[in-house]
């Protein structure tokens, strides 16, 4: 489980941003669930989290930083070798000293009631440090300093981690210790190492729906058909079913039956709706994180799916029956109506919406909408649209048309302009 995550000089996230899942201290949450961490007393931990705000203000960039952590954790011992430095995404946007300083990354967690937390600087040419501190009894044990500024670059405090020679000598100074050790099937290692493969799976609007489809096609085959099949009917796009059909040597391929006025259809898969794809390609990836208790993110969860959907899936993550495994989700959207129900509720409470907005300089600010100190019973919708909470376009009513007759006038008399000189 997921409690926190932070970053810096990471793509549009030039300053240390951290995204929480912990209710504050004093804080209640209807929706946060008791996590016991050994040594300690009982954390509230939410669910899930929605990142909102205006395109191109940072919100993907926020699920891009972690899975760019997962990445260097899983890839940087064995696919970074044939690169003279280490592949990052800085902070583009700046004076270009930022090529220079190095990315951050840092997950607080826990595995099997244990809190961990570790996290890495990546410099252009070399991993600059890298740490791992666990609370095994509620107070911090160092595991791992690396720094690569000292003659001395690793340090053991305690002494806690086997084989520390050979680790030392197999991880290269671009590659992370515990990627190696990961690689290495390390006994102590491997299981954050392994959290890591597990967890932070990213699914976006663009990248792999084809792959995603291909997986939950497979899953039709296996323990998981049932609830495909029903996720599809109850989404109320007159689906009564779905069979896998496998045509000669070629891969198999899903036809979904459609409820008629003369019975039952089929539809070849490409004449399907891209609506009805999106929610059938999110379906093996979303059962997967339920049942394997991981941090699922969708980036542009709306916009793909009707807003009816997204909330579903809400729920799907706050409802404990459904999601006995403590699975987290973190997605992203520009729709505030996920934030209410259609009763005029709330769908997500104020410590579960976090904002992105951008500063002159095009980096982003992430900050929980618990900073904007919201009323108890305010409509969060309402106010967001309202520009109350930031994070929305500066944009007044009827802009665009005004600036677009504006520009049509200019290239008309542009125009005019050189019709004459012709002449």
């Amino acid at each position: 489980m997921l409690l926190r995550f932070r970053t810096a000089n990471v793509r549009s996230l030039r300053d240390e941003q951290e995204l929480s899942f912990v209710v504050s201290e004093g804080e209640s949450s209807a929706a946060a669930r008791p996590v016991h961490l050994a040594g300690s007393g009982a954390l509230g931990v939410l669910p899930l989290i929605g990142v909102f705000g205006a395109n191109a203000s940072g919100k993907s960039n926020v699920l891009a930083a972690m899975t760019d952590m997962r990445t260097a954790v899983l890839n940087s011992y064995a696919r970074w070798a044939s690169y003279d430095g280490i592949p990052r995404r800085t902070f583009e946007l700046g004076s270009g000293k930022e090529e220079r300083e190095p990315s951050f990354f840092e997950a607080d967690l826990v595995i099997d009631g244990v809190r961990w937390t570790y996290g890495f600087e990546l410099g252009p040419e070399r991993v600059e440090a890298e740490w791992l501190h666990s609370y095994p009894r509620g107070h911090r044990q160092v595991w791992l300093d690396r720094d690569a500024s000292r003659s001395e670059v690793y340090e053991w405090p305690g002494a806690r981690v086997k084989d520390r020679a050979q680790l030392v000598r197999r991880t290269r100074p671009n590659a992370l210790l515990l990627s190696t050790a990961g690689t290495d099937n390390h006994p102590q290692l491997s299981p954050l190492f392994h959290w890591f493969r597990r967890n932070l799976w990213l699914i976006n609007p663009e990248d792999e729906r084809t792959q995603r489809e291909a997986f939950t096609t497979r899953e039709l085959s296996g323990t998981r058909a049932r609830r495909i099949n029903e996720l599809l009917r109850v989404a109320d796009l007159g689906i009564t079913g779905a069979e896998v059909v496998q045509e000669g040597r070629g891969p198999s391929t899903v036809k979904l039956t459609h409820r008629s006025a003369s019975g039952e259809v089929s539809f070849d898969w490409h004449d399907e709706s891209f609506g009805t794809r999106s929610w059938f390609a999110l379906l093996g990836p979303l059962l997967l994180a339920l049942d394997e208790g991981a941090v699922l993110l969708v980036d542009e969860l709306d916009s793909s799916l009707h807003p009816r959907f997204a909330a579903e899936v809400v729920r799907l993550f706050h409802d404990p029956d459904a999601n006995p495994g403590g699975a987290q989700l973190v997605f992203t959207s520009h729709d505030p109506s996920v934030l209410s129900t259609p009763s005029g509720g709330r769908l997500l409470e104020p410590a579960q919406v976090w904002l992105t907005e951008k500063d002159e300089d095009g980096a982003t600010d992430l900050y929980p909408l618990t900073a904007a100190s919201p009323g108890k019973d305010e409509d969060l919708m309402k106010s967001y649209l309202a520009g109350a909470f930031g994070a929305v376009p500066d944009l007044l009513e009827g802009q665009i048309a005004r600036r677009l007759l504006a520009a049509t006038g200019k290239e008309r008399e542009q125009d005019r302009g050189d019709g004459a000189e012709l002449s």
